[in-house]
């Protein structure tokens, strides 16, 4: 989280070009949305027992489990063509990308109908239904994404399931048995992982190619590799504190 807003200031300052980023996570981690109470929402003994990390993100949307996943990230400019208009069009035009990406890996996929959404779900996981525009497969969400707008800059940031059992966030919820039991039984019908959607089980490097990819082609983009500037570094550095901290994670 704190390398992503470190890119988001440095493109805000001009320092940096618009930025295309994936990774993964070690240990495993739990991420809340910045509206979400992570002492209310999160069972902390569970995620310590299970060796998971927590971290509040600074955008938007319900927990996440971070396990057996590729994590995208795009920062832009607001002005650039690819991100303008609101959120809901630049969503559209953003997961044009993932939806090509995944695509050429076999993977049928559709962006969510705005019809069929559910603008009022109030459920503490990003999973459990998808948003305007997200990513679906065999009719569940297969992305989940978050964006966060400031000065000027757009960052729009999702986790793609590799594999495994996509009701395992419901574990470390601070939720009773049986409703902890009843969500995990929503999950398992309304998300899916990408090795249940694809048939067989694919490596991060090669999900990762295909997205790139398809962002390239999708929004016609010339991508070149990169790695992190030394004010990148320096600031995410920085705000590595910020996001370990205790005034930022539990603030809510």
């Amino acid at each position: 989280m704190a390398i992503d807003e470190a890119i988001m200031q440095a493109v805000a300052e001009k320092k940096s070009p618009p930025t295309l980023r994936f990774y993964g996570w070690r240990p495993p981690c739990v991420s809340v949305g910045y509206a979400q109470s992570l002492r209310d929402e999160i069972d902390l003994d569970t995620c310590r027992r299970r060796g998971y990390n927590w971290v509040r993100r600074p955008t938007g949307g319900r927990a996440v489990l971070h396990i057996d996943d590729l994590t995208y990230s795009v920062t832009a400019p607001q002005g650039e063509s690819r991100v303008a208009g609101d959120i809901i069009t630049s969503y559209q035009r953003l997961s044009l990308g993932l939806v090509v990406g995944l695509r050429s890996l076999g993977c049928d996929v559709i962006q969510a109908d705005l019809i069929h959404t559910d603008s009022s779900n109030k459920s503490a996981v990003c999973f459990e239904v998808p948003s305007h525009y997200e990513v679906t497969a065999l009719e569940r969400k297969l992305v989940g994404s978050a964006q966060i707008r400031r000065k000027g800059v757009v960052l729009q940031h999702g986790a793609l399931p590799l594999k495994g059992d996509v009701s395992r966030l419901a574990e470390v919820l601070a939720l009773p048995r049986r409703d902890r039991e009843r969500l995990q039984g929503k999950l398992r019908q309304r998300a899916i992982a990408l090795d249940e959607a694809l048939g067989r089980t694919m490596h991060y490097s090669e999900v990762a190619d295909a997205l790139k990819k398809g962002f390239s082609e999708a929004l016609n983009l010339d991508l070149e590799p990169g790695v992190l500037s030394i004010e990148e570094e320096a600031a995410a550095d920085c705000l590595r504190s910020l996001y370990t901290g205790d005034e930022w994670t539990y603030s809510k």
